[in-house]
């Protein structure tokens, strides 16, 4: 798991050094657990991803908005909050370090030419499946309300991978309770090999939980008034 560990260092080193009171403000995102009867480990992705079924490292975190604060034009029609979600995760300065990192090291004319880089083409963008962020992200699924990307490597990479993951945003609405629902899920395996022992050691575990609240609070940023 190489290229995540260095990826989620790398990034979360600048993204930390320049939100210092991160801890204040990310204080509303909170992780609680995934279900093993989750979706995600059903999906053909995980089945054709990780084919031996190897542990993963995962978490799951939720921001919870009132829906007064929401920009009423992502309401109107399904799926415009989801793709405001992605937009805001890819565009937010949140991800704008490993961007830049990812940029330096795999950008080009030829074969990442047709991914998407910037940060108006992640505006943009309506995450359609096969979708390429950045040389490290692909859509695999989307519904209405979710939008599953396939990372852990290039997407140029196409088989199983020693290192491989999914990483789903999620917006719903819940009207009893007046809210937007937002939600960022990774799960992160070995897909080459049987393994016993999950991918990631526990401090890198903890800087991903870290990271994953910047990116929360960045991508809730491009949804609300």
């Amino acid at each position: 798991m190489g290229l995540i560990r260095t990826t989620f260092t790398t990034a979360l080193l600048g993204a930390t050094g320049a939100a210092s009171g991160w801890a204040v403000w990310t204080r509303n995102s909170k992780f609680i657990p995934i279900s093993p009867t989750d979706p995600i480990f059903s999906s053909p992705a995980y089945a054709r991803q990780n084919p031996n079924r190897n542990p993963a490292t995962q978490d799951l975190c939720q921001r919870k908005v009132p829906l007064n604060k929401i920009k009423p034009q992502l309401l109107e029609k399904d799926g415009k909050l989801v793709e405001a979600f992605a937009a805001g995760v890819w565009s937010g300065y949140g991800f704008a370090y490993q961007r830049s990192y990812l940029s330096k090291k795999y950008q080009n004319t030829t074969t990442t030419a047709h991914q998407l880089w910037t940060a108006p083409q992640f505006q943009s963008s309506t995450y359609e499946v096969g979708t390429q962020v950045t040389d490290h992200f692909e859509v695999v699924s989307k519904s209405p309300t979710s939008i599953v990307f396939r990372c852990g490597d290039s997407p140029l990479n196409t088989g199983v991978r020693d290192s491989d993951g999914l990483f789903e945003m999620k917006a719903s609405i819940d009207k009893a309770e007046g809210v937007a629902v937002f939600e960022l899920k990774s799960v992160f395996f070995k897909g080459t090999g049987k393994s016993t022992q999950k991918p990631m050691p526990e401090h890198i575990e903890f800087a991903h939980r870290l990271y994953t609240k910047l990116w929360m609070e960045t991508a809730v940023g491009n949804c609300i008034l």
